[in-house]
């Protein structure tokens, strides 16, 4: 049965006669059964004059609805937060992390406001407004999200699903002319995020640093009993859960290092539970490759730089393996010889298996890249080298990371003459030369069908992604109310891989002015 939230001032049998939204879907409770140690019950804060901005089809689709969805009335007031339809429950969850590497405490929804739990046939949703106002959980921050952050993560969140990769969604963004000071004035939006679940590693880290053990407890029976089910027969189901989320989320950063995608903020209230990226704040797509690069211009040191991504993750894990502990070392047991380094020796061998499991996805995706079969035995120290070079090329000589992958693509097993598109890339064209050889070598070996190996490596190595640039230039049409370079934009990032003749600009190397772009945690 759908559920029925508290009475509230907004709702839409109370908003003067607003026109309610009619939705292909039935809610539940889900995360509200909790309880209100979790959350907080509050109302978005309505914003004046709304107006959409887009709709993502395919993030539509999930939740049963078509692209036209947007002009349904009720649709932009509902999405915005003015008007709370009778089958929203909406609330604010509490969370704590570690920022940069430094433990920051409590935190939470600071100005995410979860409508409901949608479930559908393409499984359950949580409908998140990001931008929708202030919560207890906002601390010295307004509640706001601004039209230039919502834009990129929009873009981004159906990006990353076009690429394959693991991703909280986005349904919607909703503008207003509402005035928010950043760095200078801007204006408000608020952004419809979808996503199994919220959860994220901050949600356990806060009620272990409280000794809260038993809503630590129901918490990880929830993730298990909703999302990991088949972990419940294992005969230690929460350490096959930290176990779990390890594995995904070695899965998930060996996507994004295989893409060329810097997340830029990697706290651990920013990880995600289900092993999806979330919180698309300051992150950046490699252009030119500097495996150093750093796309966030508040991380003065280099913490979520491309390269620290991994360790990042298992450090992140470590925390969250920390936060797990009391579940399967209880209080009584803590002063026991030798029981606390067994828990220990527990945590540690559940996210162990990080390390093998990244490394396998790794190799993976980087011989999907450059078509190469597995090699016998399944050894991959055999691509090693071949890999290790190659970095060292496009590092050392700044190439641009995405067109080297596709124009790859078309390169021959036989004939050297057909390496001029990738090869024009290079300023020094004698080392790629050299690469080529030990390249060509590999694929002779393995006698590699030219024809073939093009299309399946066509279909890994995406022609389109969201550069800076390319989302800069849809930021600045949006601000002078010019939303159609947005939807073009997610147009093509909806299929990534294919040839899009019309769209040829969009694959072109960065202009110069590119180069100037910054982005930082400030949204």
């Amino acid at each position: 049965m759908p559920h029925t939230p508290l009475p509230n001032a907004l709702h839409d049998s109370d908003t003067s006669g607003a026109a309610a939204l009619a939705v292909p879907f039935t809610t539940t409770p889900g995360f509200s059964t909790l309880g209100e140690k979790f959350f907080t019950r509050l109302q978005p804060t309505p914003l004046p004059s709304p107006y959409l901005v887009g709709v993502a089809p395919a993030a539509a689709a999930l939740l049963g609805w078509d692209a036209g969805v947007g002009a349904e009335p009720g649709f932009v007031e509902t999405f915005v937060g003015n008007q709370v339809p009778h089958w929203a429950d909406p609330i604010a969850t509490v969370y704590s992390g570690h920022q940069f590497g430094i433990w920051a405490g409590q935190l939470g929804d600071g100005r995410a406001i979860r409508l409901a739990q949608a479930d559908t046939a393409t499984g359950p949703w949580e409908i998140q407004l990001k931008g929708a106002g202030l919560t207890p959980y906002s601390r010295m921050a307004d509640g706001r999200a601004v039209l230039r952050s919502s834009i990129r993560e929009y873009l981004c969140s159906e990006a990353m699903a076009a690429l394959g990769v693991p991703t909280t969604r986005a349904l919607s963004i909703v503008g207003s002319d509402a005035p928010v000071r950043r760095e200078t004035i801007e204006t408000s939006a608020v952004v419809t995020r979808l996503a199994p679940t919220f959860v994220r590693f901050g949600h356990f880290e806060h009620f272990a640093a409280h000794d809260d053990v038993a809503s630590l407890r129901q918490l990880a029976d929830f993730v298990i009993d909703n999302f990991m089910p088949a972990l419940r027969d294992e005969a230690q189901p929460y350490q096959a859960l930290l176990r779990e989320v390890s594995l995904r989320t070695a899965d998930l950063v060996a996507h994004w290092q295989a893409i060329g995608f810097c997340h830029g903020v990697m706290n651990t209230d920013n990880m995600s539970i289900l092993g999806l990226t979330i919180d698309y704040g300051p992150f950046g797509f490699l252009d030119a490759f500097d495996a150093n690069h750093i796309c966030n211009h508040s991380d003065t040191q280099g913490r979520y730089a491309y390269s620290q991504q991994p360790q990042v993750a298992f450090w992140n894990l470590h925390c969250l393996a920390q936060a797990l502990l009391p579940l399967w070392l209880p209080a009584e047991d803590a002063g026991k010889e030798g029981a606390r380094d067994a828990a220990i020796e527990a945590a540690r061998a559940a996210i162990d298996p990080f390390r093998d499991r990244y490394a396998a996805a790794f190799f993976r995706h980087y011989r999907a890249k450059l078509g190469l079969r597995p090699p016998a035995g399944g050894d991959d120290k055999v691509d090693e080298p071949l890999l290790t070079s190659l970095f060292q090329l496009l590092h050392g000589q700044r190439v641009d990371y995405t067109l080297f992958w596709r124009k790859l693509c078309g390169i021959s097993s036989q004939d050297a003459s057909r390496d001029a598109p990738v090869r024009d890339l290079f300023l020094d064209r004698a080392t790629f030369d050299a690469w080529a050889t030990d390249y060509r070598a590999r694929l002779r070996a393995e006698q590699s069908d030219d024809a073939a190996r093009e299309l399946e490596m066509l279909a890994v190595n995406p022609k389109y992604v969201l550069r800076n640039h390319l989302a800069e230039t849809a930021i600045r049409h949006a601000r002078e109310k010019d939303f159609s370079e947005t939807g073009r934009l997610l147009a093509v990032l909806s299929r990534p891989f294919d040839e899009q003749p019309e769209a040829e600009h969009y694959a072109a190397l960065p202009p110069d002015w590119a180069a100037g772009l910054e982005v930082s945690c400030s949204s």
